[in-house]
């Protein structure tokens, strides 16, 4: 039995206008009403996916969201925070280095703001055209706190110029860091415990629910941990090859209403 329903947002549970349909909103109240725990899970900050939260009435006590690709749990109520990992001021200047290397702007994140290191010449960040949750602040690295907890760095460049720096990226960054791709145009680094097979594990932890009892919705790299630890991993039809390649199960495309799909085959029926 499905206890607790983990969906991404980008591809999976929002169609090519960025908006949720009818037919999604309609089964995610119906299983919310079930008692099952429908929980958002995002490489978004909260306040970046709290309209989306307001649409579905998944802002009451009682409901959770998994931010920052599994690197914050928090109640959705309130904000509060039940799991936090973050990265420290001396990762964010190895990762501020390893952007100069590649010759891509970088982004630093934490709760309230998103930080501007001075970018490569000429090469200006594209995340402010995905992300306008959070103010953007201009800093230099010997600006930065000695106590700074930043939640994730990002580089967000165009796909082509991106996709080439990538391939340059040392082994080591790999092995230090959980690198994965969450859009074409965007590469996300966080701390190497961090990903939303862990973020969901720990909620299901805190929840007394097993693996098995949880079902998860996905179409991107980073939604590959959760589409593994699930019981059931459900892959859009919009999917990745590696993300279908692991699903249990493979549904719609985002555009189909694939979410409404999945949720009315393996929890309302």
């Amino acid at each position: 039995m499905i206890k607790l329903i983990a969906i991404d947002l980008d591809g999976t549970l929002l169609n090519g206008k960025h908006a949720i349909s009818n037919e999604n909103k309609e089964a995610i109240k119906a299983a919310k009403e079930r008692g099952v725990k429908v929980v958002l899970c995002t490489g978004r900050p909260l306040l970046g996916m709290i309209s989306f939260l307001e649409e579905l009435n998944l802002r009451e006590a009682g409901d959770y969201g998994i931010t920052y690709n599994g690197g914050l749990v928090q109640r959705t109520n309130t904000g509060e925070v039940l799991s936090k990992q973050t990265l420290t001021k001396t990762e964010i200047e190895e990762i501020f280095e390893l952007s100069k290397l590649i010759n891509v702007p970088c982004n630093f994140i934490d709760l309230e703001n998103i930080y501007e290191p001075p970018y490569p010449k000429g090469r200006e960040s594209l995340y402010p055209t995905v992300m306008t949750a959070l103010p953007y602040v201009p800093i230099s690295m010997e600006e930065v706190p000695e106590d700074i907890a930043i939640n994730k760095a990002v580089f967000c460049y165009t796909q082509t110029d991106l996709d080439e720096a990538i391939k340059n990226i040392p082994t080591y960054f790999y092995k230090k860091f959980t690198i994965m791709k969450s859009r074409p145009i965007l590469l996300e680094l966080m701390p190497k415990s961090v990903d939303k097979g862990r973020g969901i594990a720990v909620l299901a932890h805190l929840l007394g629910f097993e693996a098995s009892e949880v079902m998860a919705l996905g179409d991107e790299a980073n939604d590959a941990a959760m589409i593994e630890y699930a019981g059931i991993g459900v892959a859009m039809g919009n999917a990745t090859v590696e993300i279908k390649s692991m699903a249990q199960y493979i549904t719609k495309t985002n555009e189909e209403h694939g979410v409404a799909h999945a949720i009315q085959k393996f929890v309302l029926n």
